[in-house]
C-alpha cells in the first residue's frame, strides 16, 4: 500500500482591512456584485470579480431560474464573460463574496464542484494559477494561493486522452 497526502494551505485575514489595497478593492467590488445577482428563489447572492494579467477587472453574479437545473453561479458567469470579452487572457485574482439575505453573511465561502472544476479548466487551460480571495460581506477573509488546492483530485483533459 501506498500513501499520500494532499496539503491545502491558505491565509486567514480577520477583515478586509487587513488585506493589501488590491486585494480590498477586489474584494470590495466582489461585494458590490453581490446586487446584480438574480436569486429570487434562494436570497443567496453571490458576486464574484476577476483581476486579468492585462489589469482589467471583469464583473460577475449569479443568475437563478426557475428551472434550478439551469441556473449558474457567479463563477461560472464571471469566466464566460472573461473568456467572451479577453479570451486566452490569464486571471490573477477571483474574489468571491456573498449576501445571504436569510441569514449572516459573515463568514468566507468557497466555490461548490462544478465552480471548482470549470476555474481548473480555465487555470488548465491557460497554465497559469489562479489566487482567490474569498469572504462574506464582513468577517474572515481567505486567500486561497491556487486554485488547485480546492480541487486536488481534478479531472482534467489528460484522463481524456
Amino acid at each position: 500500500m501506498q500513501q499520500k497526502e494532499v496539503r491545502f494551505v491558505y491565509d486567514i485575514y480577520h477583515s478586509i482591512e487587513a488585506l493589501n489595497k488590491a486585494d480590498a478593492t477586489l474584494l470590495e467590488q466582489a461585494r458590490k456584485n453581490t446586487d446584480t445577482a438574480y436569486a429570487p428563489y434562494s436570497e443567496f447572492q453571490v458576486g464574484a470579480a476577476a483581476l486579468l494579467a492585462n489589469g482589467e477587472i471583469v464583473n460577475g453574479s449569479n443568475q437563478e431560474n426557475a428551472s434550478t437545473p439551469v441556473g449558474l453561479c457567479a463563477e461560472r458567469v464571471l469566466l464566460s464573460a472573461i473568456s467572451s470579452i479577453y479570451p486566452n487572457t490569464a486571471i490573477e485574482t477571483i474574489a468571491i463574496s456573498f449576501h445571504n439575505r436569510k441569514a449572516a453573511s459573515d463568514h468566507p465561502i468557497s466555490p461548490c464542484g462544478i465552480c471548482r472544476q470549470t476555474i481548473m479548466e480555465y487555470q488548465t487551460r491557460l497554465n497559469h494559477p489562479i489566487r482567490l480571495i474569498l469572504s462574506g460581506m464582513e468577517g474572515e477573509v481567505f486567500i486561497v494561493p491556487d486554485a488547485a488546492m480546492l480541487l486536488p483530485l481534478r479531472f482534467t483533459s489528460d484522463d481524456m486522452k
